[in-house]
């Protein structure tokens, strides 16, 4: 029998030859430099960021100084529990004015009488504007640390990854100073199609949420009305641009009473949803520990002193936030956390309602199936109790 040798068979063996070509070339390298060559933009761009590596590679191998020869600097939306920082850092600054905002008869910070520390308190109206300063650095125009709820860190982290942000101390939890309130609108039973005000970026919003679930409603339920700030949420009401606003009781119970109108909720119904924690940027953190340390100690130490007696830190808090309303209320609807609750809160010893572990996932899986940003880290990847450890073991049962 003859073999028939068509075109087919050369064909055939013209592509064996040609894949066999292409293979060899493949594997030598031959066409990755063609395309580099002759194709350049068809490679594929890899944008690298400073998130890539670890945050503290850049740090000194020996200890060229224990603390920044700068102030540090530590950003803050005001709280009750701020009242804290403030006697820590003898009042508030801002980043276009760093001069300290302090009553008069008020001295230097405990910081710096006591752990010599020249530490700064930023003041933030607006939780994205210290989210900001906190992602680009004291270095840069922004801040070293900030003092963020653990429901907006969860939300944020994987935008601050560049900054590596470490959670590092429990500053206070809020037990009544977020609130809902309404005019027309007698019980949470009723807040089906109603008009909710909120700022989307704040604490509050998380709040206004845990409300949501509590009366059995879906987001859609409630026609969201979108704020430029927590600082808002009266005016919203007494404008009548919404029917129900969530933010600081101090602001919006006032309003609603000019109104006619009442709180529904505060967090003193949920007192362990909402914590502020004091988070630091890995690359500060990892060049300046022993600062981070005095930070910690100072903050605590102002913190039992406003506890025990808290017409100073009052006074600061008045001077910078006078729409918490009355100061020394404010204080005590978010008050300073303790040496003990930090341990409980981070799981070092005792027990608490909620662990920061707990709260951070429970709200990175919120905003997950809310289908708001990207996938977190874990919250194990968030802390570094170091300081904290020290501090802890200095001091003490």
């Amino acid at each position: 029998m003859k073999l028939h040798r068509g075109p087919g068979l050369f064909l055939f063996l013209a592509l064996c030859v040609l894949g066999a070509g292409y293979v060899f070339a493949s594997r030598a390298g031959y066409l990755d430099r063609l395309q580099a060559r002759f194709f350049p933009s068809t490679r594929e761009a890899v944008r690298l960021s400073p998130g890539d590596f670890p945050a503290g590679v850049a740090a000194p191998v020996a200890d060229v100084a224990s603390v920044p020869l700068r102030p540090v600097l530590i950003g803050f939306t005001p709280r009750g529990s701020a009242a804290a920082l403030l006697v820590a850092t003898g009042g508030a600054t801002t980043l276009d004015n760093p001069t300290p905002t302090t009553p008069p008869g008020v001295g230097q910070g405990l910081l710096k009488t006591a752990y010599a520390l020249d530490a700064r308190a930023v003041l933030f109206a607006r939780e994205e504007e210290l989210k900001q300063a906190l992602s680009v650095g004291a270095e840069n125009g922004g801040v070293d640390m900030a003092a963020l709820s653990v429901d907006r860190l969860a939300s944020w982290a994987p935008t601050l990854r560049d900054a590596a942000p470490r959670t590092v101390l429990l500053v206070g939890r809020s037990r009544g100073q977020e609130a809902m309130a309404a005019v027309g609108v007698p019980d949470l039973a009723s807040l089906r199609g109603k008009r909710v005000g909120v700022y989307p970026f704040g604490s509050s919003h998380y709040f206004a949420l845990w409300v949501l679930s509590r009366s059995g409603l879906r987001t859609s339920d409630v026609r969201w009305v979108d704020l430029p700030s927590t600082l808002d949420a009266g005016r919203a009401l007494r404008e009548g641009r919404a029917d129900v606003v969530v933010g600081l009781w101090g602001d919006v119970e006032l309003a609603a009473r000019d109104r006619g109108g009442a709180v529904l909720a505060t967090t003193a119904d949920a007192p362990h949803l909402l914590a502020t924690v004091l988070v630091a940027r890995g690359d500060f953190a990892a060049r300046y520990p022993d600062a981070v340390r005095r930070v910690l100690r100072g903050l605590l130490d102002a913190g039992q002193g406003v506890l025990k007696d808290p017409a100073g830190g009052a006074r600061l808090l008045g001077e910078v936030a006078p729409y918490l309303g009355d100061p020394t209320e404010a204080i005590r609807s978010a008050p300073p956390a303790t040496l003990a609750d930090n341990r409980a809160f981070f799981g070092l010893s005792g027990e608490a309602p909620v662990t920061y572990d707990e709260l951070f996932q429970s709200a990175a899986a919120l905003f997950q199936k809310l289908k708001r940003g990207t996938a977190p880290p874990l919250a194990e990847d968030t802390r570094d109790l170091g300081a904290l450890k020290y501090v802890s073991e200095a001091r003490g049962p």
